[in-house]
């Protein structure tokens, strides 16, 4: 293999930064599964069972697994040098990770993994009187979360910040971080995870909550796809090791965005209308703020 690319297929990092949350909150979940499934060996059918079950750690890992191959593997590396595995990186953070890991319900999980002091802390935050779950309560309504997604996605993309964000490690971590931030808020209206402050957020407004963002995607994607010029001037000036031509490197990256990314939020719609149809389609009842209910 060339030289060149057998160096970039074998750079992973290593990232404190990156690897400190992620060792600390898979520690925590695996513990709190464990005293789940501890717990519940005698139940069935319960909600707490179903925190326990195979699925929801399968769900978080996998989750896991993404964000660090988004940030930590050679995509890492290559997306300095190619455009399309930037939009790779951003598929993990944005459309994937995110509703992965919200689907296992981290929150109820994590609180049973942690230390008791440290659980008694936490969950005084989500108290019904608390001012981190008021302002919580005030700050991610589904409109708001929606606005700061649709801005952020779409702010970042701009030619200007695009290239900022390439040209800095801050700028990019900000705005991996931001991409991820807004995200997880954005998938925590639609799976309807823990810890579950806002009203039942009904399964016809998830829908159209998916489908309002569809366009946007594709909008970003479709205009990517079909620009006659480099968009991102630092592609340009940049090494190409594998013969991809820039407007062939920024055409796949279009794709990528516009296809794969608006179908995972048609699958979404999917699973929630199969939901529906299965008759699981009701106005969720009022949970505690740590999704097992009161």
């Amino acid at each position: 293999m060339d030289p060149v690319k057998s160096a970039l297929l074998r750079s992973w990092e290593c990232r404190a930064d990156v690897l400190v949350p992620l060792v600390l909150t898979l520690t925590f979940y695996g513990l709190g599964w464990k005293r789940i499934r501890s717990v519940s060996s005698g139940c069935s059918g319960g909600r707490l069972q179903s925190l326990g079950s195979r699925w929801r750690l399968a769900t978080y890992l996998v989750g896991w697994f993404l964000v660090a191959l988004a940030l930590l593997s050679p995509l890492e590396v290559l997306r300095g040098q190619f455009f399309f595995m930037h939009m790779i990186q951003h598929l993990f953070l944005v459309m994937c990770a995110p509703p992965l890991l919200l689907m296992s319900n981290p929150f109820p999980v994590l609180l049973w993994g942690m230390p008791s002091g440290i659980r008694r802390w936490v969950g005084s935050g989500f108290c019904r009187h608390a001012s981190l779950r008021r302002a919580l309560v005030l700050l991610t309504r589904p409109g708001l979360v929606w606005l700061y997604f649709v801005v952020l996605y779409v702010g970042w993309h701009d030619p200007a910040a695009y290239d900022a964000a390439l040209r800095s490690d801050i700028i990019h971590d900000i705005e991996h971080l931001s991409f991820f931030v807004a995200s997880l808020l954005y998938w925590w209206h639609v799976t309807a995870a823990g810890p579950r402050v806002h009203a039942g957020f009904h399964y016809g407004w998830r829908i159209a909550y998916l489908l309002v963002t569809v366009p946007v995607n594709m909008l970003i994607g479709i205009v990517i796809t079909f620009a006659r010029q480099p968009i991102y001037h630092y592609y340009t000036e940049v090494p190409r090791p594998w013969n991809l031509s820039v407007m062939e490197d920024q055409m796949l990256g279009g794709v990528i965005m516009w296809i794969p990314g608006s179908m995972m939020l048609l699958i979404a719609v999917l699973v929630i209308v199969a939901r529906i149809l299965g008759g699981q389609g009701r106005r969720p009842a009022k949970m505690s703020v740590a999704g097992i209910g009161s």
